[in-house]
């Protein structure tokens, strides 16, 4: 289903030691390093305001960087300090409002970029791309009369359509519904890896990270606060603000050593040292999300049913890593 692009290996982004502020206010990136390869999905995380869309248009080539220096490939990406139109032609950003055509059919925001191929290519290229966000059906329909979900889908056609070497995506899923999203994930995130397009997302979603991300980088005040493989940085998260980013997390001290733990790592057993007082109980569909009273803090961890509010339960923290 999907054409195969035959990039090379040494294909590259590099990353070193950027730093960036708006108008000389305080930096929203400080010392920035990493690199990626052709084809690698990296996922950008942490809250509002911690400069997940400044790196996406940093990388893009909208900003003038303070210090350090872009390059792909080992070409130069500079700002709008060096070229009229700013932006690199062989990447494709897809920010949080789409600068869509609204008066022009789904099908026609996608042609516009199109036009390298002949007639029958489009058309078996455009076929292609609705065919990867899910939106063959709504061809023909103006895109203003498309919900924000949808024309968040025709965004992200338009802009694979040019066969970018680099997507950036900020929030790609924000406005999709949860039914929707796991199926365009899916698709999307497949169609990137069989085309060897590299893919930098911003997001708040865990899933994309866990899923199918390569490399995770969680940043907070402007710093890269961890980055690594997303299966290691949950199963060790090294921070508070790290474990947070993908479940409900616990930090606890035990036996005189501070842990953070998932809902999940915390067991109700028989008999323990251990105890805790239920406050609540929240269904989860195939498990129930305890939340109980423990050393004066509150903990929450899963159970297969619920349990009445007041109850005093054995915990057991067996679980927990090293």
């Amino acid at each position: 289903m999907f054409a195969t692009h035959l990039y090379a290996w040494f294909f590259m982004l590099k990353v070193e030691n950027i730093s960036f502020g708006y108008n000389g206010q305080k930096e929203i990136l400080k010392h920035f390093s990493f690199e990626l390869d052709a084809g690698e999905h990296l996922c950008i995380m942490g809250e509002s305001g911690s400069g997940k869309s400044t790196l996406l248009k940093a990388i893009y080539g909208l900003l003038d960087l303070k210090g350090g220096k872009l390059s792909w490939k080992n070409q130069p990406i500079l700002g709008p300090a060096f070229h009229l139109v700013p932006g690199m032609d062989f990447f494709k950003y897809v920010p949080q409002d789409f600068d869509l055509m609204p008066y022009t059919s789904v099908e026609e925001n996608i042609v516009k970029f199109l036009s390298r191929f002949d007639l029958e290519e489009t058309q078996q290229r455009t076929q292609e791309l609705l065919e990867v966000v899910e939106m063959q059906p709504f061809a023909k329909q103006k895109v203003k009369t498309l919900s924000g979900g949808q024309q968040q889908r025709v965004a992200i056609a338009r802009a694979l359509a040019k066969e970018p070497e680099l997507i950036l995506l900020d929030e790609p899923f924000s406005q999709i519904d949860t039914f929707r999203k796991n199926s365009l994930r899916r698709m999307l995130f497949a169609y990137l890896k069989e085309n060897n397009i590299t893919c930098v997302e911003a997001t708040h979603d865990g899933s994309d990270a866990l899923s199918f991300a390569d490399q995770v980088m969680v940043i907070k005040d402007g710093q890269i606060l961890a980055k690594g493989i997303p299966s290691k940085l949950y199963q060790n998260p090294p921070h508070l603000d790290v474990a947070t980013l993908f479940d409900d997390v616990n930090m606890m001290v035990i036996d005189g050593k501070k842990h953070l733990l998932y809902p999940h790592q915390i067991k109700m057993v028989p008999s323990s040292e251990h105890r805790a007082t239920v406050n609540k109980s929240y269904y989860k569909g195939f498990y129930w999300l305890i939340e109980a009273m423990f050393d004066d803090g509150v903990i929450f961890f899963q159970h297969t049913t619920q349990i009445p509010s007041g109850n005093t339960v054995n915990i057991d923290f067996s679980s927990i890593p090293d």
